[in-house]
């Protein structure tokens, strides 16, 4: 870390939404440790249907009680499509630079770029990936390889384990790790089977120095500094339409976060820390609404558990944010006279006998803007209608990397 000691250190909050006050909390200058936490394809539709179906008309979730809230504008650098995909929108939060749509960690030419985690490792200090979806998918991905085509997954977990090195790896997709004839640990799915071109990846992880955890059990009693965790085939979320898809991973997000950050915490010089959940963004596809209140309910007590780690250590950097929206939800009144198949529910609004519905117009990614909050050094550059490079510049200048 740079400069003066940190009597009286700094913490930067980034939320989706959040209340619209806009202040630097203590006086550090510098935040030791980054915390991204990723709700993905959570737009302000998804946050108002959180917070009216688990907090009520006048409630606030976990994430609602920070200082300065603005709008993130989403759109990738692709010369065909407006709306960003996953990988653009991660590329250009862990990057700083705008790319194409299924561009992974490089540029609109495939030329590498930078990412926040590399620049956090390359300064003594740790790192890790923890999501619900797949270790080697797009978004974690962005933060820690490179590759021209998000599908690389067998390629985005070699590079981790011969490149950038996170500290912890905690998530799904174990069939990109495994190669073709050995199922792993979890047992595949139809369409589902092993793929690795590169031999046995969680092998390879193991002589390099990663300690392999297979449940959660093992995960809480590991106390290796470096931890590979693969809980599911693909992604830890079975998704689906409503009555179909069901949210229940194998290790709950909070879970992973937590012995994410005992485990990165141990570095003096602090880390680099992303943490997403998956499931706000498929279910989002699926246009579930009920498992889209599972999700976030998740995404919240995760939240919680970051706030609860910042309050003992206030020289942390956290940012909370969603890469896009999806599913162009929106929030209307229930009326039981209207069958638009497009409609969810009705949902029940804790704390009153109201209730509402929600309406649904894709299955896909919207160009819409995602809500952002903050709180710490540079939280007022976040106030107002940013670009999405424009977080990856905040984390810079709060952490001096």
């Amino acid at each position: 870390m740079r400069g003066r000691g940190l009597a009286a250190a700094t913490v930067l909050v980034v939320l989706c939404g959040g209340s619209a006050a806009v202040a630097d909390t203590t006086t550090a200058r510098t935040a030791r440790n980054i915390i991204y936490l990723q709700g993905d394809g959570l737009g302000l539709g998804q946050r108002d249907l959180l917070r009216l179906a688990l907090k009520g008309k006048h409630g606030k979730l976990a994430m609602d009680g920070l200082a300065a809230t603005g709008l993130v504008r989403t759109s990738s650098d692709d010369p065909d499509e407006i709306v960003t995909d996953s990988a653009a929108a991660a590329t250009a939060l862990a990057t700083g630079h705008k790319t194409r749509n299924g561009a992974v960690g490089v540029d609109a030419h495939g030329r590498p770029l930078e990412t926040i985690l590399e620049r956090a490792k390359r300064a003594g200090k740790s790192t890790g990936l923890v999501t619900t979806a797949q270790v080697t998918g797009a978004s974690p991905a962005a933060f820690a390889a490179h590759v021209p085509n998000r599908d690389s997954q067998s390629d985005i977990a070699k590079q981790y384990i011969e490149n950038s090195r996170p500290d912890v790896l905690l998530l799904g997709g174990e069939d990109w790790w495994y190669p073709k004839g050995n199922p792993g640990l979890w047992p595949d799915k139809p369409g589902e089977e092993s793929r690795s071109p590169y031999g046995n990846l969680v092998e390879r992880a193991q002589r390099t120095g990663y300690t392999y955890v297979r449940d959660g059990d093992e995960l809480r009693n590991t106390r290796a500094n470096r931890i590979l965790g693969l809980f599911a085939n693909e992604d830890m979320v079975d998704y689906g339409p409503d009555g179909v898809g069901k949210y229940a991973p194998r290790v709950p997000l909070q879970q992973m976060a937590r012995k994410a950050l005992d485990t990165l915490s141990k570095n003096p010089r602090g880390f680099f820390l992303f943490l997403e959940e998956e499931g706000t963004d498929g279910m989002s596809h699926e246009n579930n609404a009920h498992g889209v209140i599972d999700a976030g309910r998740a995404l919240d007590a995760t939240v919680a558990e970051v706030m609860r780690f910042v309050r003992t250590h206030p020289d942390t950097l956290v940012i909370i944010g969603g890469d896009h929206e999806t599913g162009g939800l929106s929030i209307e009144n229930y009326d039981p006279s209207d069958t638009d198949p497009d409609q969810d529910g009705p949902f029940d609004v804790p704390g009153s006998k109201l209730k509402f519905t929600v309406d649904w117009t894709t299955h896909d990614h919207t160009g819409s803007d995602t809500p952002v909050t903050a709180e710490g050094p540079g939280a007022t550059r976040l106030g107002g209608t940013v670009e999405n490079t424009d977080v990856h510049g905040v984390m810079r200048a709060a952490s001096g990397l």
